[in-house]
Order: C-alpha cells, then structure tokens, then sequence
C-alpha cells in the first residue's frame, strides 16, 4: 500500500504559492521545518528570518516560494485539508452502506491524527496541532472574502461538501446538511482544543472522544 500511494501529490490552489515547495529540496525542507518552529513557537512569533536561520537559508529564498507568512499558514492548511480528503475518499470508497460511509467520513475528519509515512517532510502529528491552533487565522483576516474567490479555500470548501452529500445520501430532506457538516470539521478541531486545555468544559477526554461526540451529533440530527 504504502508503494502505491507513494507517487501521490496533495494539490494545493497553485494562486497559495509563488514556487511549488514540492518542486525543490529547498522547498520540501521550508514546508518540514515551518511545520516544527510554528509548532514550537506559534505562528505569531513565527518569521521567514527564524526559520531561515532554521534550514540554513536567507531569507530571501523563502521569499521565493511565498510572498508572505500568511500564505504560508495558507499552503499548510490547504494541504492539511487536501491530505484529510484524500484519506476521507479513499476509506469511503465503495461502501455501500450509507450510514457506515457517513460514519466513517466522521471518523476520519474528527480522529485523533497519526502520522502519514507517505509524506516523508511532513509530520501530519505536527501539523494537525497547527490546524487546531492556528488554523482560524489562516481566514479571520481583512482578505478572506477576496482570498475565498482566488479559490484558496476550494480545498476545505470541497471536503465539507463531500461531508454534506453524505448526510442528504441518509436523509435527503434534512435542511441544514451543509451547516452540520461544517460544524463536525471545525467542531472536531475545537473539541481537541478543549481536551487538551479546557477539560472543564467539554465531555470529550481520554475515554469519549470528539469521533464519539459528532457521531452521536450527527445521528441525532437528520433522524429528526
């Protein structure tokens, strides 16, 4: 398995980035080493001159590849997603049952992550903690409106769509298909936030996990 997947490329909008990082070992080493010091010191604290210094590079060739740290965080997000919906499709594909598929699709966007050998500069363990932490200001920002119609968003958008075609699959007349499956992906993300640092005010833990919760969630919800 791990040779058959080992040609795959996670697309990301090419409008994200001036060079393909995956184009150059320079490149993959930006993405792999920009996972870790984001991880380490948060975005906010996080410049291209750190993680210069970081791979032993000017600045100036970072620049090369993104034109700003926030498309950066952009190009990480954007790939995280892509690389959750390639999961998603190929665990969903060819099960006949629609509540099974359903479920599963739950499973994969609200698990725990584990890390992927196929991608070998990059440590999805890491990024998922980014996604969880930081991923909100990859679109609270002044540009999200014309940023979301240059389609740096597609990825995401295209993920909670294939999530929504698998409710309305189980109960085609349940109304609010869209806004729930948004709710399981950024819900996910939240919940795994709280368990980790505001246990107080979530019943997701080490015994119920946030899988547990959306499943529960979403059954409720379009048997109604």
């Amino acid at each position: 398995m791990i040779n058959l997947l080992s040609n795959l490329k996670i697309s990301v909008p090419d409008k994200i980035y001036l060079k393909d990082p995956e184009s150059s070992k320079l490149g993959k080493r930006i993405i792999e080493h920009s996972i870790l010091l984001i991880d380490d010191i948060g975005f906010d604290s996080f410049t291209f001159k750190k993680l210069g210094v970081k791979i032993g590079s000017n600045e100036s060739s970072i620049y090369r590849y993104f034109e700003s740290k926030h498309k950066l965080l952009l190009y990480l997000t954007s790939w995280y997603w892509a690389w959750v919906e390639y999961q998603l499709v190929f665990a969903t594909f060819n099960m006949p049952n629609p509540k099974e598929q359903l479920f599963k699709a739950i499973e994969v966007v609200t698990k725990t992550i584990k890390e992927d050998v196929t991608f070998s500069h990059i440590n999805e363990v890491v990024l998922n903690r980014i996604i969880i932490n930081e991923y909100s200001k990859s679109y609270l920002t002044k540009e999200v409106d014309s940023e979301n119609k240059e389609g740096y968003f597609v990825v995401y958008k295209r993920l909670i769509k294939r999530l929504r075609d698998m409710i309305i699959n189980i109960n085609p007349n349940y109304k609010f298909a869209l806004s729930l499956a948004s709710t399981i992906v950024e819900g996910a993300l939240h919940q795994h936030f709280l368990k980790e640092h505001f246990i107080s005010i979530t019943d997701c833990n080490y015994d119920v996990t946030p899988t547990d919760f959306f499943k529960e969630l979403t059954i409720n919800a379009i048997s109604n």
